[in-house]
Parts: structure tokens; C-alpha cells; sequence
């Protein structure tokens, strides 16, 4: 605890200091067991290192204005206060238990609100600039509809002469690092998931398994078939993963019947890894397996057509095209960021030589190649985010409120007239039983939707407004585990003669 308020008194000169200590913040709660980890360790000989470490920051001129780049995440809030382009000072504090609960607009007010206090000293009476990467706060001067938070904030922000400015995430890299969760080495984190429907091929495969180690995106395609025991993919996943890049710590998937089985729960037990879900029917979760099976689908798609069914005698070479091509995210090829080299290719012989320095070197060079790599994750995410946010609503649901459930019909029918236009969007409302992490809910299905698991993410849900003759039933239309269902024509209720000319 002295150590804590030691190091504390510096932390404006100490980037992300909340988060570097936070092994230790743990330890200093009430009923909490002194416990010496690992973490704690590495926490305590870091802070110790930028205690000792000359910080790169210039001296503040009240005459001049100042900058603030803010940004918040469910971890906690990030600022900091520039002065033409060079860093003054860094503020950076833990959520507190309630503010957890807060929506993504109320924690980025929140974040300007605690710059504005921490540095009233400095920009009280003067003019700033305030960037967030939030786009709804440019207006929140001329939004009507308020609650009473956001009241007591924006009186506190019209005390300053500022302006809050839009500052999209994919350039508010100061700020947005506390944000995002990035791996810190590679293959710690995989995500994995079928390419299915394919050819049967003459090893009688008609499945890929892809799996892509989340900081390198380097894919793995494994041959397999959709009829396949779960103790043969499981050979097939320690010969072809952990043979190579030894267990993960993460495993990210859908829930899949293969993913969700008991046996495949108890074998990452044993191993240690933690196993993590997509919510019900938001493969965006997913999102990076689904964008390489894409990928490994165009190019499939053009072997096919030469090769037929001897797609699995090319697959090793698609995984050697994939992995040596740039990556977009990472800006190299996964290849040279997994081994620290580009890759010697049959076509390029002479372009990459084996003179490299081994040794001590090649380890710092290793160590600085994964730091660039996650830095330029991070842009990339925050890219990512920023045109996602565009499209996204914040909706929280309380226990015990009602929502309705998104359901859609099965496509490939054909429907009769414009039917289609009538048919329900949505089925319910059904009771919100408890929050499963910050995106998604977990309702009280009726039995007739047993078949379907009942977590699901805020974008397959609507609000409810109660009416008590505002029911939508489902019990008309046959669920599909999907949460799709099939139209088909009822009664034939009228008919149309048309008579040609030509015939009597």
C-alpha cells in the first residue's frame, strides 16, 4: 500500500499507470488474501522501471491552448493533455463498481468530465480542444433529451471553454491503448470454426477446420469431415495446432455441437484453456475466422473449377498462399510476423537470404516485431470500431424487462406475391433473465423454443413498450434452431383464368 501511494504521487508522468498496477490494487481491497502472483511481480518491477525512467514530456504554457484526447472502455477512463503535439500529462483511474453499469455514452462523458477536473488548474479560464472517438458527443450541447447524469456533467462542462470534436479511433491511438484488449504473445488467443458444404474430396473430407491465431493471423486449414468423432478431431487438433504452436490460453468459437460438448469442455479443462463463445446467432464475435473462411472460399472456388474434388491435394499450398500474403490488420505477411523473416518462397529463392543475427539480437528484434504488430492491431480495431459504431445502438435491458426476439424466414422459398412483407420480424416478449457480459442477454424462452439457446446479443433484440395486446406469437410458425422458419402456403384463396386469344 505505501509502495501504491509512492508510485501514485507520479502517475501523471506514468502512461497507463492504473492499468500497470492493477495487480497491486487488487491486493490492498478489504477481505481480499494477500496473495503474491505473478502478475503482482511483473506489476511491481514495472512500475519500479518507469519510476526510474526519464518520461518524454514538455513543460505547459498557460498562454497557449491545450488538447485533450479522452477515451473510456469497461476497464476504465484514459486522457490525456497535450500542448502543440507533445505530452503534458496522462490521467488515467479504474471504473468503480457502479460506473461498470454505465452506457458507452455516459462512460465517454464520463472520461472528458475527469480531464476536465483533474487538470481544472490548467484549463480553467483558457481555451481546449477536446477529441473523442465517441461521435455522438460532438452534439451532446444541442441534444434535448438528457437524463439526469449527463444534466449535472454538461453544467460542470459549460464552466470550460472547450469544444468537444470528433476523433475517430482508427488516429486517437494516445487514448483508445487502455481500450482494447490485444494479446500480448502469439497464438495466446486462437479463434477457430467449419468451412462446411464442400466437395467431397478422395479422403473422403467434405469440411475445413480453419483456426487463426488472433496476434499473428496466421490461419491453420485442417481437412476434416462434418461426420467426423470428436476423439479423431482431437488428434487432429494436437497434430496440427498444439504439435506447432504448443495449448492457447483463449479459444474463441460458435457454438457449434462439436465446440459445446462435453468431451471437448473437459479436454481444454485439463489443458488449461478457456473456452469463450460467440453470443447465439452473431457470428460477428467471430469475426476474423469468418472473414478467412471467406477468403479460403474465393480461392477454393477457383481451384474447383480445375481441380474438382482434388481440392484437399491444394490445401497446403492455399495455407502457404495465405499466410505469406499481407495481412491488411498487421500490414506483413502472418508468416514473417509469426517467425520475425519473410518466408523463403520457391518463386523468390534469391529475394530472402539465411543471414540472420541470432542471439540476443534477434530476440529483442522478436520482442520490438510483436509490440509493432499490437500497435497496429490497435489502430486497426479502433478503425473498425469507429465504422461499426456508425451502424450501433446503445440498448441496455434491466432484469426482469421484456424484449422481443429477432426471428427471419428461411430463405430459398418461394413466397407468393408479397406475403413476405407481412411476415413477423419479430416473436415475443419474452423476460430478460440476467446480462451475460456487456453485449448480450440470456431470456426465459417458452418450451416451445427449447431447441434454441436462450443468450443472445443486444442486436437481435427490441425493446418492449407495454401493451398488453402488443403480443407477437410464435406459436403459428415453427421455430428452427436458427431461429429461422419456413413459409409455406396455407389455402388457396382465389384463382386467375387467363384465356388466350387463340384458343376457343
Amino acid at each position: 500500500r505505501s509502495f501504491l501511494c509512492l508510485a501514485g504521487y507520479y502517475r501523471r508522468f506514468i502512461e497507463g499507470f492504473s492499468k500497470i498496477a492493477l495487480p497491486l490494487s487488487q491486493l490492498t481491497r478489504k477481505s481480499v488474501k494477500l496473495e503474491w502472483t505473478d502478475r503482482c511481480e511483473s506489476s511491481f518491477q514495472e512500475l519500479k522501471k518507469r519510476l526510474t525512467t526519464a518520461p518524454v514530456l514538455t513543460i505547459p504554457d498557460p498562454s497557449r491552448s491545450f488538447t485533450i484526447f479522452s477515451d473510456a472502455s469497461r476497464q476504465g477512463l484514459g486522457c490525456v493533455l497535450m500542448q502543440d503535439g507533445q505530452v503534458v500529462a496522462y490521467a488515467l483511474r479504474q471504473l468503480k463498481p457502479h460506473e461498470q453499469n454505465y452506457p458507452t455514452h455516459d462512460l465517454e462523458l464520463a472520461a472528458v468530465v475527469h480531464a476536465l477536473k483533474i487538470w481544472r488548474h490548467y484549463l480553467y479560464g483558457g481555451r481546449c480542444e477536446i477529441f473523442t472517438d465517441h461521435k455522438s458527443l460532438q452534439y451532446i450541447f444541442t441534444q434535448k433529451e438528457l437524463n439526469m447524469r449527463q444534466r449535472h456533467w454538461l453544467e460542470l462542462v459549460k464552466y470550460y471553454d472547450c469544444t468537444i470534436q470528433y476523433h475517430p479511433g482508427k488516429v486517437n491511438v494516445v487514448a483508445d491503448a487502455l481500450s482494447r484488449k490485444i494479446p500480448k504473445w502469439k497464438w495466446e488467443e486462437v479463434t477457430m470454426d467449419f468451412a462446411t458444404v464442400l466437395l467431397r474430396s478422395s479422403e473422403h473430407h467434405d469440411a475445413i477446420w480453419v483456426v487463426v491465431g488472433r496476434l499473428t493471423k496466421v490461419a491453420h486449414f485442417l481437412p476434416v469431415s462434418m461426420n467426423m468423432y470428436l476423439d479423431k478431431l482431437a488428434k487432429i487438433y494436437t497434430r496440427g495446432i498444439i504439435r506447432l504452436h504448443g495449448v492457447p490460453v483463449t479459444i474463441v468459437s460458435d457454438r457449434d455441437p462439436r465446440f459445446t460438448s462435453r468431451f471437448w469442455e473437459s479436454l481444454h479443462k485439463v489443458m488449461g484453456t478457456r473456452l469463450e463463445f460467440s453470443s447465439a446467432y452473431h457470428p460477428e464475435t467471430d469475426g476474423q475466422t469468418e472473414w478467412t473462411i471467406q477468403t479460403l472460399e474465393d480461392i477454393l472456388r477457383a481451384l474447383v473449377v480445375d481441380k474438382g474434388a482434388k481440392w484437399e491435394s491444394l490445401l497446403p499450398l492455399v495455407e502457404f498462399a495465405y499466410n505469406n500474403s499481407c495481412h491488411a490488420s498487421i500490414q506483413m505477411a502472418p508468416y514473417e510476423a509469426l517467425y520475425g523473416r519473410k518466408c523463403r518462397s520457391p518463386l523468390y529463392w534469391d529475394d530472402v537470404g539465411e543471414r540472420r543475427v541470432l542471439g540476443l539480437k534477434m530476440i529483442e528484434e522478436t520482442a520490438e516485431q510483436v509490440e509493432l504488430i499490437r500497435q497496429r492491431l490497435k489502430t486497426t480495431q479502433s478503425r473498425q470500431k469507429s465504422s461499426a459504431d456508425q451502424h450501433r445502438r446503445d440498448i441496455q435491458f434491466d432484469v426482469g424487462e421484456r424484449a422481443f426476439l429477432r426471428v427471419r424466414p428461411f430463405r430459398g422459398i418461394i413466397r407468393l406475391g408479397k406475403r413476405e412483407k407481412l411476415h413477423p420480424r419479430f416473436i415475443g416478449p419474452f423476460e430478460v433473465l440476467e446480462p451475460v457480459g456487456e453485449v448480450a442477454y440470456r431470456l426465459v424462452l417458452p418450451p416451445e423454443l427449447s431447441n434454441v439457446h436462450n443468450v443472445f446479443h443486444v442486436s437481435m433484440l427490441r425493446k418492449y413498450m407495454c401493451d398488453p395486446y402488443h403480443v407477437l406469437q410464435h406459436t403459428d410458425i415453427h421455430i428452427q434452431p436458427d431461429l429461422s422458419y419456413e413459409e409455406r402456403p396455407v389455402a388457396v384463396v382465389d384463382r386467375q383464368v387467363r384465356r388466350l386469344r387463340k384458343c376457343d
